[in-house]
């Protein structure tokens, strides 16, 4: 297992009721997304205005609401995206990333 059920859940239900979130892409993501979309630049904020947990597999699921419209909805792990620290959420989000990268990590 990589995500543990409980807490994956109760960061799920916080996210929730905070929702809609700022948040920053990183690099990784940008890169991907300006690949699939030459033509417009990928903007390095967004806000997360939906969220899902899609399994042990995928772990939380954000859709992102950039301030240009895209021709597509963008969906991306949280664990791409990167929080203001001074946020209420901000330390239970990165120690989520954390434990998930850390376990996806010893997987490979």
């Amino acid at each position: 297992m990589i995500d543990n059920p409980d807490q994956a859940a109760r960061l799920l239900a916080r996210l929730q009721a905070a929702l809609p979130l700022p948040a920053r892409v990183t690099p990784e993501l940008a890169a991907t997304l300006q690949t699939k979309n030459a033509q417009t630049d990928v903007p390095s904020t967004c806000s997360v205005t939906w969220i899902s947990y899609a399994g042990d597999e995928g772990g939380i699921v954000c859709r992102l609401n950039f301030t240009r419209e895209t021709e597509t909805a963008t969906f991306a792990s949280i664990t791409h995206l990167r929080f203001d620290p001074r946020l209420p959420l901000a330390r239970d989000i990165a120690a989520y990333q954390k434990h998930r990268v850390k376990r996806l990590r010893r997987q490979s």
